[in-house]
């Protein structure tokens, strides 16, 4: 069923009323099991911060920019570049987390973070983690779910994951635009272009099937096509067009932009009722709304059909968790605890299509939930306390995107 201005003007005020519940809980001590402050954050205080190599992070941040500076979020985007500079290493591997089993390289966080980099003007940091994904890449194309950060290969049999070449092409585009580059050529990234390309136009079969089953960021196994696989391949399809189109080069740029449409028809067509994990399943379920479907909003598809926004303004309260914040999706399981990066997806995806207000809040919910130390954690528990890794790679990169985009439109109070 499709909502007006007064569906959308209830959302905005279910979130006013969790947000004055967040402000009249105060956020307990840190939760047994999450990630210790890391060496780098021994202190808040930024002139204290231990040097990376040659370059101390306050000097490190003065080398580009700090998006939403002067804002309440001033703090938070600051510490979210600094969580991301110490997380990057110097072949271009990024730590999706500190330490554990968050000390590999994921390509899906991995394309999100060079984009933030390139976003706050470090641009030879962005094209590493660019040069890294380009190395690792497998024969067809693909990616592996996860890489040892020394590029040496995945650290187990954990099953690829056919997102990663959707998200490599996205953040490719995005690079070389905030990096003045009208194609990736200058980088030496044409090998990366290339190869993911051909395996998103194999598996799609050039966008007239949806692709096979894979994980998606759910990281398990499925039986089922998930928006979350194919919705970076469509966003990685229009991406490859516009590359190559800046290349000059016709042909591809066409053949990138037809498999596109066509695999945005099979997209409506299995996900067009309600935009559900699963979509039209109707004798098993689809699965309910999840994050995947910030996929489908702008900056990921410039023009969201209204049933899409429709959607993801319902999963802001489906998958409303206690303390606030939003899990995986409406279909998680009801274990109380909010989930950063989706919560930020929200946040990024509002202030990319104008939203201001929904974009600010979700930022006021993940400023008001960091670690005591400064950085945002994966996690955060159903009584306000955080949780899990922290710092998360893919919740600052996002803060750092989203500020960026307030900043640009003068959204900032």
């Amino acid at each position: 069923m499709r909502r007006g201005p007064a569906w959308s003007a209830a959302i905005v005020a279910s979130l006013a009323v969790s947000a004055a519940l967040i402000a009249t809980t105060a956020t307990p001590a840190v939760q047994p099991g999450l990630t210790t402050g890391p060496s780098w954050r021994a202190t808040q205080d930024i002139p204290r911060l231990v040097p990376r190599g040659p370059i101390a992070d306050a000097d490190w941040l003065s080398l580009g920019s700090v998006p939403g500076e002067g804002t309440r979020w001033d703090d938070m985007v600051r510490m979210a570049l600094i969580d991301l500079h110490q997380l990057c290493r110097p072949g271009g591997a990024v730590a999706a987390g500190a330490g554990g089993r968050w000390n590999y390289a994921w390509p899906r966080d991995s394309a999100f973070v060079a984009v933030a980099l390139a976003r706050a003007g470090h641009h030879a940091e962005a094209q590493k983690v660019l040069t890294f994904l380009q190395r690792v890449q497998l024969g067809d194309g693909g990616f592996e779910a996860r890489y040892l950060l020394d590029g040496s290969g995945p650290p187990d049999g954990r099953e690829s994951q056919s997102d990663g070449s959707g998200w490599a092409l996205w953040a490719l585009g995005e690079v070389s635009r905030f990096s003045g580059d009208k194609s990736p050529r200058p980088a030496g990234l044409r090998v990366l272009l290339d190869q993911a390309t051909a395996f998103v136009l194999s598996v799609t079969d050039d966008g007239r099937r949806l692709p096979p089953p894979s994980p998606d960021y759910w990281e398990v196994g499925v039986q089922r096509t998930s928006l979350g696989t194919v919705a970076p391949l469509l966003t990685g399809l229009q991406a490859s067009a516009r590359l190559y189109a800046a290349l000059g080069e016709l042909t591809l740029a066409k053949r990138s932009g037809a498999a596109a449409a066509g695999l945005l028809t099979r997209v409506n067509e299995r996900f067009g009722e309600d935009y559900e994990r699963f979509g039209d399943q109707r004798f098993r379920g689809g699965g309910g709304l999840d994050a995947a479907v910030t996929f489908l909003m702008p900056p990921f598809a410039e023009s969201p059909s209204p049933k899409v926004v429709d959607a993801w303004m319902r999963y802001q309260s489906d998958a409303l968790r206690p303390a606030g914040g939003l899990a995986p999706g409406a279909g998680w399981k009801q274990d109380g605890i909010s989930w950063t990066p989706e919560t930020a997806l929200v946040a990024y995806t509002a202030a990319m299509s104008g939203r201001h207000e929904i974009a600010e809040h979700w930022m006021d919910w993940l400023n008001a939930h960091r670690t005591e130390w400064g950085s945002l954690p994966e996690k955060v528990l159903a009584n306000g306390a955080p949780a899990g890794p922290a710092p998360l790679a893919w919740t600052a990169a996002l803060v750092v995107l989203t500020a960026a985009e307030l900043e640009s439109t003068g959204a900032h109070p």
